[in-house]
């Protein structure tokens, strides 16, 4: 039996964060395919995490900096490898290759994270952004991690543009894997007339969806109030600190719900979804949930890139404060232009984001590579080059950690010893 080993970022919390529902899908793909799978990481498990061992997949704990997971992959031998965000590929990705060379090396980059940053720092200094930001240092980091895979699956097709025409990456090297969905939305939809109240989802520690609530907190929400004064927002969303919980305001129609134990249930009673998200990278799943439950939503172009259909969206797309709160307030009135957002959210789930579309293009793409490894690996000098150098600085570098962790530990040792004998 063929074995796919994932290093992950976290563990899955699905729940939580869009994140976890896309790792899942992958693991489901490989499970259904056959193939044994074998999920670690370093991270701590959470509470809010997937149980994986519903879908008979093996959970392991893996150490950062440590020479036990060489020991670990010897005893796996993984035939594909999914690295979960670069900084997992940096961190294992050259013991990967000296333990098991034939090893298919796949990155998930789950979003852009330099473009991300990119953004939130043009953001904060309050201007557009620039091709400076863009040639970050973290570019380098993670495109280079790209190269060193033999395979990097991109979220979003605006991504992929970005990657081939403005960083010249060969497509080759890329495969466009969206969410992916059974295509149908939620049964029994509630009209119009029995939805009331505004939602907004999205986890607390991803930094754009913490400047939506703040900008909707200071800005938009008293705009869309002063038309609507009996309208209210419900916040939704994972680890909510102290600073979000403080925002609560009942008397303001400002309420910070928190916790979300399912995300359907709490959108599909709202009339729209809120999401002005500043900045971001990558696809919302928050979206994919407001369309699959067929509640329209009022967001930036940030928000929507790389999930319209043909120009059209499941709602209205503003940029200022004044424009996405006259857009909120306008699809919360208009019966008509309501219904009219809500077919095109469900259009774009059919369209865009049915697994039928995906996934046999995803599992052929990464088959294919797999089959054609070393050829595929001859035409990517780049790559054979970048891990030549990387990986002995890399190496080099963890291998200095573990001997300074294991020597501190003898001096504790030693140290404990002798106080014992005095």
């Amino acid at each position: 039996m063929a074995v796919l080993l994932v290093v992950g970022y976290v563990w899955p919390e699905p729940k939580s964060s869009a994140a976890g529902s896309r790792i899942l899908s992958l693991l489901q793909m490989f499970r259904q395919q056959g193939w044994e799978v074998i999920f670690a990481s370093p991270a701590e498990k959470s509470p809010h995490r997937f149980e994986l061992s519903q879908w008979q997949i093996r959970e392991e704990q893996i150490q950062l900096n440590d020479s036990s997971f060489d020991r670990q992959l010897r005893a796996w031998q993984p035939d594909v490898v999914i690295f979960d965000r670069f900084m997992l590929e940096e961190q294992f990705g050259w013991r990967v290759e000296q333990q098991c060379p034939d090893a298919f090396r796949v990155l998930d980059t789950e979003d852009l994270h330099f473009l991300r940053s990119a953004r939130q720092q043009a953001f904060k200094a309050g201007r557009d952004l620039t091709l400076q930001d863009l040639h970050s240092e973290q570019a380098q980091r993670e495109i280079a991690a790209i190269y060193r895979s033999d395979l990097t699956l991109i979220i979003s097709e605006a991504e992929m543009q970005l990657l081939t025409e403005q960083f010249k990456v060969s497509a080759e090297l890329l495969c466009y894997c969206p969410f992916w969905l059974d295509g149908k939305t939620a049964e029994n939809l509630a009209p119009f007339d029995q939805r009331q109240h505004f939602v907004s989802i999205g986890n607390f520690r991803h930094e754009p969806n913490w400047q939506a609530v703040l900008w909707l907190k200071q800005q938009i929400w008293p705009l869309i109030r002063k038309q609507l004064p009996k309208a209210e927002l419900h916040i939704y969303g994972a680890y909510p600190p102290p600073k979000a919980t403080q925002l609560h305001q009942p008397k303001e129609g400002f309420l910070v719900k928190g916790w979300a134990e399912d995300a359907a249930t709490v959108i599909q009673h709202a009339r729209v979804l809120l999401a002005p998200l500043p900045f971001g990278a990558g696809l919302k799943g928050k979206f994919i949930d407001a369309m699959a439950q067929g509640t329209p939503n009022v967001t930036t172009a940030v928000g929507a890139e790389g999930m319209t259909e043909q120009g059209l969206w499941g709602g209205l797309i503003g940029e200022t404060a004044e424009q996405l709160a006259d857009a909120a307030v306008l699809l919360y009135q208009d019966q008509r232009l309501w219904q009219q957002k809500q077919q095109q959210g469900i259009d774009i789930l059919l369209k865009r984001f049915a697994s039928h579309h995906h996934q046999p293009r995803v599992w052929q793409q990464l088959m294919a590579v797999r089959q054609q490894l070393t050829q595929h690996r001859l035409t990517n000098f780049t790559g054979a080059m970048l891990r030549h150098h990387q990986h002995r600085s890399t190496q080099f570098m963890a291998q200095w950690i573990e001997a300074k962790t294991k020597l501190a530990k003898l001096k504790h040792s030693i140290a404990t010893q002798e106080t014992t004998d005095e």
